[in-house]
């Protein structure tokens, strides 16, 4: 059964908003749910320093070791890399038969910030390995770009061993770990990827806020050559009032892709709220539905 031809799908205004446990979060945690603001703060020191690579990578990765203990009936997790890194997930099986997402989370924080948003996707029959990348909670290592493709395909050899085909795990990443869901569905049979207020490239988001200066970002996290090569379904998420990655690079990164895909606008969300809107979440369960039942 075909996945459907590409289509831009609107989410309606929630009327009663987000989650409550999104909505109350600490102020900690909202400062540090996807991409930091002060990230894009920190490009103008790159553009100063304009070079050594351990700068770079600590003005995109912005880990916090504090985590709070998994929530009912989720599972720790830990996972070697194939470079040696140990790494922490935390792990809610699946409904017979159902989908399983991988969840690659954003720049900032830890799997323990988003635990409403995990027990969300739980309640909505969707197994959910969450896993933090190098350096973030209880993992091992110091982050890089390298170093969280790597963790990437650990967690997904991880769900493959605790006996989840291929054909049933969906790629879901917000923010950069879209980018990092996209790149590990080329390399990694799986039933779909979705994404939320990803962008085609970092060097994309960096000129929207510092023109030519966002060069200074390099190649990294450059999604444009490896959608060409993506060969199954893609959803696009974003909100319409995203202030870090404007809704324009979301819609840039879709028209990328060669399908089948399908595009989400959600009304009124911004960059660290946008997956505490329920119709969002709604979505990506019926992808990850739809996706895996038709491997079936």
């Amino acid at each position: 059964r075909a996945f459907g031809s590409p289509r831009l799908t609107q989410l309606p205004p929630d009327a009663d908003g987000r989650l409550p446990a999104i909505a109350a979060r600490s102020t900690h945690e909202a400062a540090s749910v996807t991409i930091a603001r002060y990230w894009w703060w920190g490009l103008l020191a790159l553009v100063a320093v304009a070079s050594g690579r351990v700068v770079l990578e600590r003005l995109i990765f912005f880990p916090d070791p504090v985590m709070p203990p998994a929530p009912p009936g989720v599972v720790d997790r830990f996972i070697t890399t194939a470079d040696g890194v140990r790494i922490h997930a935390w792990w809610a099986p699946p409904p017979s038969r159902g989908p399983t997402l991988l969840w690659s989370h954003g720049n900032a924080g830890n799997v323990g910030n988003r635990a409403a948003i995990l027990m969300a996707l739980v309640a909505r029959r969707l197994g959910v390995l969450a896993y933090d990348y190098r350096g973030y909670g209880r993992s091992e290592g110091t982050p890089d770009e390298t170093g969280v493709y790597r963790d990437s395909e650990a967690a997904y050899d991880e769900v493959r061993a605790l006996g989840v085909p291929a054909e049933r795990i969906v790629c879901f990443g917000e923010s950069l770990g879209g980018a990092v869901s996209i790149r590990l569905a080329t390399v990694r049979p799986v039933a779909g990827v979705a994404v939320v207020a990803t962008f085609p490239s970092l060097r994309d988001v960096a000129r929207v806020h510092y023109g030519v200066a966002g060069a200074a970002i390099g190649g990294r996290f450059d999604m444009r050559q490896r959608l060409a090569r993506l060969a199954v379904p893609l959803l696009v998420a974003h909100g319409d009032e995203d202030e870090i990655v404007p809704y324009e690079l979301g819609q840039r990164l879709y028209e990328a892709a060669p399908g089948p895909k399908r595009f989400v606008r959600v009304p009124g969300a911004t960059h660290n709220d946008v997956l505490g809107f329920p119709g969002l979440l709604d979505a990506v369960a019926a992808f990850a539905d739809e996706v895996a039942a038709q491997s079936r």
